[in-house]
């Protein structure tokens, strides 16, 4: 078996949300250690003032993963603060509203709560944070911002559109992948119920009916047998009846089995003799098929049952697996057993083995029986099933190895 992938990677590594936090938090710490140093050598603020609001301005991206509304409130706040601690002298020599460490932690800012958030509350703090670089510029006009404000407006529009292109991508791909997981839980529901359904019809073919055959055979006998003597119609009676309380538990395993919308067939169940037309129905789909059938009239039930699954089973593999190529069938008795082979040609498709379901149930089938099934890649790229089944299989049935 494959080992898979970054199985050496330890679990909190494999989970985004951590590795989220972890990198925001990097994120987080390298701002911090430039915003407030920063401010303080630049525009001459207050040390103890600055540390707290440039914390709060770092540290809204972290709080938006959980509580976006908050760190929108956060942000606001020391967006507008920030600006109004430095002084008048010291804002006209440098980049003001906002220092540029300032306008990243706002560009962060926006990128986490329009992803994690969607597209309205990105807006929300594109709007108010762009608003809250203009609040101060209004409370000091004689200071100029106009360059500030401009790159502040076209960056944070411009990440607020990248943003929102990349969050609907996830989405969609988010939506994509439990799609393909509701399929995939959908698709094993229906070979479960399939198999099961097929189950039924084999019980009710079978084995109902032939305790159908005791039942009439037991109840009959004291009319069929002249001079039958009391005790062993009494016997007879006796099996009759454990037959009928058969019967009726056979129906409820049947009802079991049976789902609702899997409605019962009232066909007999398919034999080696109807493989000719599982052939042809085939062909009429698409498929290019030779069929070689030479089998005798002298085949148990049981046996002729699993041939045609089998063969049911192996063309439908190769029609999905190797669609376009060419298949061979053949079915043919000797002395003791019935042989199956499938094989398709190689295939114009990339070459994959079958799996699933199908390939199991086929070894189950025959090993049940005394039989095997054999399924492998030829050397020229084709494919082949080959089973072998004998035509009278042993009374105990053979236990299915898993």
């Amino acid at each position: 078996m494959r080992a898979k992938p970054w199985r050496w990677v330890p679990h909190w590594m494999r989970d985004r949300r951590t590795m989220s936090y972890i990198g925001l938090g990097a994120v987080a710490v390298a701002l911090y250690a430039v915003l407030v140093p920063l401010q303080v050598s630049l525009y001459s603020a207050n040390v103890p003032v600055t540390m707290l609001l440039g914390a709060l301005a770092v540290g809204a991206p972290l709080i938006a993963v959980r509580r976006p509304t908050l760190a929108i409130a956060l942000f606001t706040a020391s967006a507008v603060l920030i600006p109004l601690m430095v002084t008048r002298e010291h804002a006209v020599t440098a980049p003001w509203p906002w220092s540029v460490a300032m306008i990243i932690a706002f560009v962060v800012c926006l990128v986490v709560v329009t992803i994690a958030h969607g597209w309205r509350r990105g807006l929300a703090l594109f709007v108010l944070g762009n608003a809250a670089g203009v609040l101060p510029v209004a409370m000091l006009p004689s200071v100029s911002s106009g360059n500030v404000l401009i790159v502040t407006g076209a960056v944070s529009a411009a990440f607020l559109l990248v943003s929102v292109l990349l969050a609907g991508r996830l989405r969609l791909g988010q939506e994509l992948s439990s799609q393909r997981a509701l399929t995939a839980a959908e698709q094993a529901r229906r070979e479960l119920v399939e198999e099961r359904t097929r189950i039924a019809r084999e019980l009710h073919d079978v084995v109902a009916h032939s305790m159908s055959l005791i039942q009439v055979q037991a109840s009959t006998a004291r009319y069929r047998v002249p001079d039958l003597p009391a005790p062993a119609a009494a016997e007879f009676d006796d099996i009759a009846a454990t037959a009928r309380t058969s019967l009726t538990e056979m129906r409820r395993i049947l009802g079991v089995l049976r789902t609702e919308d899997q409605s019962a067939e009232l066909a007999p169940q398919r034999g080696v003799d109807d493989i000719p037309a599982l052939v042809e129905s085939t062909r009429r789909a698409g498929a290019t098929i030779t069929l070689v059938h030479d089998v005798s009239n002298d085949i148990d039930p049981a046996t002729q049952i699993a041939a045609y699954r089998i063969v049911q089973e192996a063309l439908s593999n190769a029609v999905r697996h190797a669609a376009g190529a060419q298949i061979a069938v053949s079915v043919t008795t000797d002395a003791a057993d019935l042989r199956i082979r499938v094989r398709n040609e190689p295939s114009d498709r990339a070459p994959g083995a079958p799996g699933g379901h199908g390939l199991r149930g086929m070894s189950e089938r025959a090993q049940l029986l005394g039989g095997n099934v054999e399924a492998h890649a030829d050397s020229d790229g084709g494919w082949s099933v080959v089973a072998r089944l004998p035509q009278h299989p042993p009374a105990e049935p053979m236990e299915a190895t898993r």
